[in-house]
C-alpha cells in the first residue's frame, strides 16, 4: 500500500513540474537529450550542422565574388551555392518532420504519465482503502466525506489521499517560490545602496576646499 500511496504523490508531483516547467521545454530538453544518444537522427543532425557551415562558406564567397569581373568564378560558386542549399532545406524538413513526431510521442506519453494516470488510479482503486483512521476520532460525517467515493467507511480513499497530495505539493510550491522571491528581492537590496554611492562618487577638491574655508 506504500507504494501506492507514493505512486499518487510522484504522478502529483509530476503532474505540476509540467505545468510549471512547461511542456514546450520538457519537449526541447528531451530532444537534446535524444539528440546526444548514437542515433540515425543524431548524426542526420551533426551533418547538417556541417552542410550548414559550408552553405555559410560558399554564401559569404558568393557575396563577395562579382558578377561582372569573375564570371566563372560567380557561377560555379552560384551552382554550388543552390546545390547545397537544395540539400539543406531537405535536411531541415526531414529534421523537422522527426522533431515533430518525437513532440507527439512524448505528448502522448507525458499525458498518459500525469492526466491519464491521474484518472486511472482513483478508478482502479477506488474501492481499496490508502490507510486506516483511527477508530472514534472523527465524526461519522467526515469519515464517510474521507471515504469518497466508494472506500469503506473509516478509511482514506484514493480520491482523498489524492486532493490531499496536490494541496502538499501546491503549498511546498508557494512555499519555494515565496522563498525564493525573498532572498532574490533582499540581494537586489543589498546591490541598490551600493550602486548609489558609486554614482556619487568622490567629492571635488574644489569643492571640498570650499567647504573647508566655509566652516
Amino acid at each position: 500500500m506504500l507504494s501506492l500511496l507514493v505512486l499518487v504523490f510522484t504522478v502529483e508531483l509530476g503532474a505540476h513540474l509540467v505545468n510549471t516547467v512547461g511542456a514546450a521545454t520538457i519537449n526541447n530538453l528531451l530532444w537534446n537529450l535524444y539528440l546526444a544518444l548514437p542515433t540515425q537522427t543524431s548524426t542526420q543532425a551533426a551533418e547538417q550542422k556541417i552542410i550548414q557551415k559550408e552553405y555559410l562558406t560558399i554564401r559569404r564567397d558568393l557575396n563577395a565574388t562579382s558578377s561582372q569581373d569573375q564570371f566563372a568564378k560567380w557561377a560555379k560558386l552560384r551552382r554550388q551555392h543552390d546545390k547545397v542549399l537544395e540539400q539543406l532545406e531537405k535536411m531541415k524538413s526531414s529534421h523537422e518532420a522527426t522533431k515533430a513526431n518525437f513532440d507527439r510521442s512524448v505528448n502522448i506519453l507525458r499525458w498518459l504519465a500525469t492526466t491519464g494516470l491521474k484518472f486511472v488510479l482513483p478508478f482502479w482503486y477506488a474501492k481499496q482503502p490508502m490507510f486506516w483512521l483511527p477508530q472514534g476520532w472523527f465524526p461519522y460525517y467526515v469519515e464517510w466525506i474521507l471515504s469518497f467515493p466508494r472506500a469503506p467507511v473509516g478509511s482514506v480513499s484514493i480520491a482523498s489521499w489524492q486532493t490531499a497530495c496536490l494541496g502538499v505539493v501546491m503549498l511546498l510550491s508557494d512555499t519555494i517560490a515565496a522563498i525564493l522571491g525573498l532572498l532574490l528581492g533582499a540581494k537586489i537590496a543589498q546591490k541598490q545602496p551600493m550602486k548609489v554611492g558609486a554614482e556619487k562618487g568622490p567629492i571635488p577638491k574644489s569643492q571640498g576646499a570650499k567647504n573647508k574655508k566655509d566652516s
